[in-house]
């Protein structure tokens, strides 16, 4: 098969270092790396004058990696509200979670903000769940569950 596998995922931020905090206490990411990039990229990203700071940031043991991305040209526009889940495109990731208040009081240390509306419980499964956006709106959804994380939630 051509396809080695999933590189990462990239977000848009307002502020490196903020973000990079709130992935790395929040959710024990570790930095894997920083690039800066030029107009190089203009064609890639479909931008004119590209002067990008790059942060990849990575879970121990696992594969995949946030690439954080800071455009100090041609600047970061920021989301005035958060997207709409119903939008097509990416919507949220999820966080098997073992301690959902913990995380959640981690969150708003490190500049997060706990969607209160958005908690639910299926108790059939003994499952709860919420979202929370990251310090520039990115929807996450935290997965509370019973049993193997690696198991999609209700399988045993």
């Amino acid at each position: 098969m051509a396809i080695q596998r999933l590189s990462h995922i990239g977000l848009c931020v307002a502020n490196i270092e903020r973000a990079a905090t709130f992935y790395k206490e929040v959710f024990g990411y570790k930095n894997r790396g920083v690039l800066k990039i030029g107009k190089e990229a203009d064609a890639l990203l479909d931008l004119k004058s590209t002067d990008l700071d790059v942060m990849y940031l990575q879970r121990p043991g696992e594969d995949t990696r946030i690439e954080l991305l800071h455009f100090k040209s041609p600047g970061t526009e920021i989301s005035k509200k958060v997207r709409a889940v119903n939008l097509t495109g990416i919507t949220h990731f999820s966080f098997r979670v073992d301690n959902m208040q913990e995380v959640l009081a981690l969150t708003k240390k490190y500049g997060g903000h706990f969607i209160e509306s958005s908690y639910s419980e299926y108790k059939d499964f003994g499952v709860a769940s919420c979202m929370i956006t990251d310090p520039n709106g990115t929807r996450i959804e935290l997965l509370q569950a019973p049993g193997d994380p690696n198991l999609l939630p209700g399988q045993s």
